[in-house]
């Protein structure tokens, strides 16, 4: 498989998808490719709006995107794709409109067999096993919380360490703790933002400046960085 999974898509005060567009251009190659779009996790804007929005940034970079919402059969659209793009906002919606639409399965196919994934934060979420580690309001019924199981391990994507000052309600390590109560032997990376995982080849590797925290059920959590082995994630 060949994944790129982004924790999020714009740092503050940069442009829409500024920070990674170098690692999306160097992973997508130089000959142009048109990819597939999801554009499902929108919520107050409309497909197409988010469509152009990417479509803007992917052709700067040589490609382009078509929004999946566009086909008449989707399931066709992805088994035909050159490269599947899954694009961040409401990862319950999301994942609602792909079990509907047929699209899990479909998705876990294609890139089993070697089409390039990028996600970025519920994109990112939907290439785990299950939706259960993001950090979205359960806005609608997803008709099942499992997801492409891309990787076998969950992101947290947008990880923070503590809480904004004056808060207090559960940091995310706690959240994540009480998700590795019921679910002892996952793995659950926290992907900061600014940072992201490429998966080729069998391999793992951390893209970013800022370490990653890795949670498991009875250890202690790790503090990695670009260069360290993650590979155990993938077995």
């Amino acid at each position: 498989m060949k994944l790129l999974l982004i924790s999020n898509s714009t740092m503050p005060g940069e442009p829409y998808l500024d920070y990674p567009k170098h690692e999306i251009k160097k992973f997508l190659g130089e000959k142009s490719l048109t990819a597939v779009f999801i554009p499902y996790a929108a919520v107050t804007f409309s497909f197409d709006e988010y469509t152009q929005k990417v479509e803007e940034r992917f052709a700067e970079l040589g490609h382009h995107v078509v929004g999946i919402h566009t086909f008449t059969d989707p399931v066709k659209a992805i088994e035909q794709a050159e490269a599947i793009v899954v694009g961040g906002g409401n990862t319950w919606q999301l994942v609602r409109m792909l079990h509907e639409r047929k699209l899990v399965y479909a998705i876990r196919e294609k890139a089993h067999y070697g089409t390039p994934y990028i996600g970025w934060s519920a994109g990112s979420n939907v290439a785990c096993p299950t939706l259960r580690t993001t950090n979205d309001m359960p806005i609608i019924d997803p008709l099942g919380f499992d997801c492409a199981g891309l990787i076998p391990f969950q992101i947290n994507p947008h990880y923070l360490d503590a809480n904004p000052e004056g808060h207090g309600g559960e940091t995310r390590e706690q959240r994540i703790a009480e998700f590795l109560e019921i679910n002892p032997n996952t793995y659950v990376a926290g992907l900061r933002e600014g940072t992201m995982f490429k998966v080729e080849d069998g391999s793992i590797e951390l893209i970013g400046e800022r370490t990653c925290r890795i949670f498991k059920k009875g250890q202690e959590p790790l503090e990695l960085a670009a260069g360290d082995d993650f590979n155990f994630l993938l077995k």
